[in-house]
C-alpha cells in the first residue's frame, strides 16, 4: 500500500509540473524500500519512464514542445546519461548499498533541487543566439542523470526556464519529453545488468499511473511554478535525509568493526604473560 501511494504522489508531481520523478523515487525507495543504490536508481528510471511516457501526449497534443531545443538537449545529455550510468555502475559493484553511494545521492539530489531557488540571473535570447552551447550545457545534466536517475527534470527545466525564449507550457513539455528518452535509454542499461526490482516496480506504476493522468489533467488548472517551489522543497529535505541515514549507516558499521576487534586486545596481553 505505502507503494501504491508513494507512485501515485510522485506521479502526480511529474504531471503537473515535469519534475520530481528521479528526485522523490530514489529517496523513496532507499528509505522506505530498502533496496540497494543501483536498484533504487534502476527502479527510478524505469518507473520515470513510464509514467513520462504517458504524460507526453497530453504536452505533444497542446503542441508544447520545443523540437529544435529537444534535439540539441538531447546530443550533449545522453553521452553525458552513458558516463554517469558506468560512473555509478562502478561506484556500486560488489557494494550494494554502499553508505558512501547512498551519501553522495542524497548530496547530488539536494543540491540539483537546490538550484531552483538560485536567483535567476536570466538571458531568454541566450537559446536563440548560442543553441551551439546547448548540448554542452545539457551534458552534465545527463551525468547526473545517470549517477541519480534525477536531473533531467529540476536542472533542465532551469535551464530552459532562463536561457530560452520558451513559455513556461513549453518548457515543461519539452523537459518532459527529454527526461522520457533519457528514462529509457536509462531504463534499459539498468534491466540488461539486472538492477531493477520488479516486486517493487509493480505497485509504483499501478499508483502512478492514476496519479499522472491527473497531474496532467491538472496542470492547466494549477500554476506549476509555485508547485515547483514545494516539490524542490520536499526534494532538498528528501536528499538530505539520505545523507543523514547514509552517515549513520557509516558509523554503526565503523562501531559494530571496532567492538569486534576490541576483545582481541586482552588475549594478546594474556598471550604475551604466558611468555
Amino acid at each position: 500500500m505505502t507503494q501504491l501511494l508513494i507512485g501515485f504522489a510522485i506521479a502526480l508531481a511529474v504531471g503537473l509540473t515535469g519534475i520530481g520523478g528521479g528526485s522523490f523515487t530514489v529517496p523513496a525507495l532507499l528509505l522506505f524500500a530498502g533496496l540497494s543504490a543501483g536498484e533504487a536508481v534502476g527502479t527510478a528510471f524505469v518507473f520515470a519512464g513510464i509514467v513520462r511516457l504517458v504524460a507526453a501526449p497530453f504536452y505533444l497534443f497542446h503542441r508544447q514542445i520545443h523540437s529544435r531545443y529537444f534535439w540539441l538537449l538531447l546530443r550533449g545529455a545522453v553521452p553525458g546519461l552513458l558516463a554517469g550510468t558506468l560512473v555509478l555502475r562502478y561506484v556500486t559493484s560488489g557494494h550494494g548499498g554502499n553508505s558512501t553511494v547512498v551519501i553522495i545521492l542524497g548530496a547530488v539530489l539536494a543540491l540539483s533541487s537546490a538550484i531552483t531557488f538560485a536567483p535567476g540571473v536570466r538571458n531568454r535570447q541566450f537559446a536563440v543566439k548560442n543553441s551551439r552551447w546547448l548540448p554542452w550545457l545539457a551534458f552534465p545534466i545527463g551525468v547526473e542523470s545517470g549517477f541519480s536517475s534525477a536531473g533531467a527534470g529540476a536542472l533542465g527545466t532551469v535551464l530552459l526556464l532562463n536561457y530560452s525564449e520558451m513559455t513556461p507550457g513549453q518548457v515543461v513539455g519539452t523537459d518532459l519529453l527529454f527526461g522520457l528518452v533519457l528514462a529509457v535509454i536509462g531504463g534499459i542499461f539498468h534491466w540488461t545488468v539486472g538492477s531493477i526490482s520488479l516486486a517493487v516496480l509493480f505497485p509504483l506504476v499501478l499508483g502512478g499511473l492514476p496519479g499522472v493522468l491527473l497531474g496532467c489533467l491538472l496542470s492547466r488548472y494549477i500554476p506549476a511554478q509555485r508547485l515547483r517551489a514545494v516539490i524542490a522543497v520536499v526534494a532538498i529535505c528528501a536528499g538530505l535525509q539520505l545523507v543523514v541515514s547514509g552517515v549513520k549507516a557509516r558509523s554503526q558499521k565503523a562501531a559494530a568493526s571496532t567492538s569486534r576487534s576490541a576483545p582481541a586486545a586482552p588475549g594478546y596481553r594474556a598471550a604475551s604473560l604466558v611468555r
